[in-house]
């Protein structure tokens, strides 16, 4: 089932914290049978430590999951997630298999389209996000992908995309920030995106360095658009990086990092006062990303939106602590989330809205679904506004709530179309979420809201759920208005 236009307008929009939904109407009654809820803030207290830690950590809760965790303890949990193992489950492995693009070397997939590579690409990350049990990784993996955005429509980037996720963010993901900061200098997808391949010293026509990568280095990756640096650090980060490019000649590893010394600038430089001597090549840059990744302006930067991302609005709470420990261990990303993650300002704290990537995700785990992570479920990310690896600009996919409250109406035919078969490839599993004897509930609707919300049906915010949607027995609809819920909205 399709919701028109009309009649979403007519629901009301899920927007930002605390704004209101519009009055009810006809089609509103059909689906819901009630007046719309005045907001979509969460309840406070309506979410149990378990389910928020889970709902931060991952995906949302699979079947079964809650019980689990309340079994081992969140502490042990954190522990699987944050040492995750190379294992991955047998059908996440088979169908990661088949894809051609993550088995073989960017210069040997030009015979295929770059849409193809594109699709691949695409198809890998939202197999992982599903299956995979490792979750804070694919967590991490999602956000260093945001951090060190690269648009994948831009030149012939898309047949290197493949070993920028896997050698770059899915390698370091939980690592080194340092680490992870080098290696993504060194990616020739990087390199490429920010025009550093063409960034050569002064000619003699007087053709300066090019900027681009080195503004955004300094802007978005580590020091942050108030990090202290002027223009002419800028400039001298620019020359520092001046022959770093990506091979392209004849009878060599071509699509590779390549340092060409012809192309280096090699006069003294001063960054960010500290001074760089004449007469070195590729370890002008090294010392530069060196410099940055160890500055406390980068420690404030990262640790800020690390803490953005999952506390939302309460990132003031934990930032400067984050910063303390990047600073003391070397920018340990493991490090660095255990205590946040473990904190009564993540059980405590605001909700924060999911992204169209983050809500599609959740609930295709919460349903069980079998997907083959195709396009079609792709369709509906673009709808969504949210296309994988296709935000252009190099800040990366907004994370402020104002930025996806114009999805609602893409979020509720995403729903009713996975409830009811319609997207190609993903296939709805609801006989096990609806078993009795896995679950231990007798109804349809206590069955999903435990599976899709992690939480006891015999709840206050279950009761008003249960009463809300009480005149819709058949699985499928149910299932359907649980995900369109403004509650599912957040985590």
């Amino acid at each position: 089932m399709k919701l028109r236009r009309r009649e979403a307008l007519q629901l009301g929009a899920v927007a930002g914290a605390g704004v209101a939904l519009t009055g009810c109407s006809a089609i509103a009654r059909r689906f819901v049978h009630t007046q719309p809820i005045d907001s979509v803030r969460l309840p406070a207290g309506d979410v149990s430590k378990e389910t928020r830690l889970i709902n931060r950590v991952s995906y949302g809760p699979i079947p079964g999951e809650v019980a689990r965790i309340r079994k081992i303890g969140a502490e042990n949990y954190l522990t699987e997630q944050l040492h995750p193992k190379d294992n991955e489950p047998d059908i996440l492995s088979t169908r990661l298999a088949s894809l051609e693009a993550l088995q073989i070397n960017a210069s040997e997939l030009g015979d295929q389209p770059e849409e193809e590579i594109t699709r691949q690409l695409q198809m890998a990350t939202l197999l992982y996000a599903v299956y995979s049990p490792h979750q804070l990784r694919e967590r991490m993996v999602e956000f260093w992908t945001n951090h060190f955005n690269i648009y994948s429509r831009k030149g012939e980037i898309a047949y290197d995309q493949p070993t920028d996720l896997l050698q770059v963010l899915r390698t370091n993901a939980l690592g080194k920030f340092p680490d992870l900061l080098r290696t993504s200098a060194h990616s020739p997808a990087m390199l490429q995106y920010l025009d550093n391949q063409v960034n050569r010293k002064k000619d003699t026509k007087g053709a300066g360095a090019n900027e681009n990568y080195a503004r955004e280095l300094l802007e978005l990756h580590t020091l942050g658009v108030h990090g202290g640096y002027t223009q002419k650090d800028v400039q001298e980060v620019a020359r520092c990086l001046t022959g770093w490019t990506v091979e392209d000649r004849f009878m060599h590893a071509r699509g590779t990092f390549r340092f060409d010394a012809d192309s280096h600038d090699t006069g003294a430089k001063t960054v960010l006062g500290i001074k760089i001597a004449a007469g070195h090549g590729v370890e002008d840059g090294d010392k530069v990303l060196d410099i940055v990744s160890r500055h406390p302006m980068t420690a404030k930067f990262v640790s800020y939106k690390i803490c953005r991302f999952f506390l939302g609005d309460g990132a003031d709470a934990w930032s400067d602590k984050m910063a303390e420990i990047y600073l003391k261990t070397g920018g340990d990303i493991t490090q660095m989330l255990r205590p946040m993650l473990l904190s009564a300002e993540l059980v405590s704290g605001p909700p924060v809205m999911k992204r169209p990537y983050d809500y599609s995700v959740s609930a295709l785990r919460a349903l069980n679904v079998d997907t083959n992570g195709d396009l079609a479920l792709h369709h509906h990310l673009e709808r969504m506004g949210m296309p994988l690896y296709q935000w252009p600009m190099p800040d990366g996919y907004p994370d402020r709530t104002s930025a996806w409250t114009g999805s609602l109406l893409a979020r509720w035919n995403f729903a009713f179309a996975l409830t009811t078969s319609g997207i190609h490839g993903t296939d709805i599993r609801l006989s096990d979420v609806l078993e009795p004897k896995k679950s231990g509930y007798n109804t349809n609707f206590d069955n999903l809201y435990a599976s899709i919300f992690g939480e006891d049906p015999a709840s206050d915010a279950a009761a008003e759920m249960r009463e809300r949607l009480k005149s819709h027995r058949e699985p499928e609809r149910l299932a359907a208005l649980l995900i369109s819920s403004p509650e599912f909205q957040w985590r």
